[in-house]
């Protein structure tokens, strides 16, 4: 069993940056890949960032391209979302997910573990 534990949410400024931590423990040799996703009260949950768990690759919401970016730190079994030049807009609760299923990063639905969530809420 695969447990995810986010951290590191809070309220910020616009233009300020905060950094998200998702520690998993359990068997993830066999895991495709990591998300982040967010959501806002009344909307539908939304793709942030993926992370290829074999080579690294990433991939961005259009809307936060340039300014997100997600890593991991494989010694301490945790993924990071950096987030810069943060806006209003980016006012969500966070969920980082555990993708065993296969390709389609930016589908929720390929995602088999999810985090409890941490809010981050900016400012203007």
């Amino acid at each position: 069993q695969v447990q995810l534990a986010e951290s590191g949410g809070g309220l910020v400024q616009a233009g300020d940056s905060l950094r998200l931590s998702c520690a998993t423990s359990g068997p993830t040799f066999e895991m495709y890949a990591m998300g982040w996703f967010r959501q806002v009260p009344g909307k539908e949950r939304e793709f942030v960032a993926g992370l290829r768990w074999t080579g690294d690759s990433t991939y961005y919401a259009d809307s936060v391209k340039g300014r997100f970016t997600i890593s991991r730190d494989n010694a301490k079994n945790t993924v990071y979302l950096q987030m810069n030049l943060l806006t209003p807009e980016d006012t969500a609760v966070y969920y980082c997910a555990a993708d065993f299923g296969g390709p389609g990063l930016d589908d929720q639905g390929m995602y088999d573990y999810w985090g409890q969530g941490t809010q981050v809420t900016v400012s203007s």
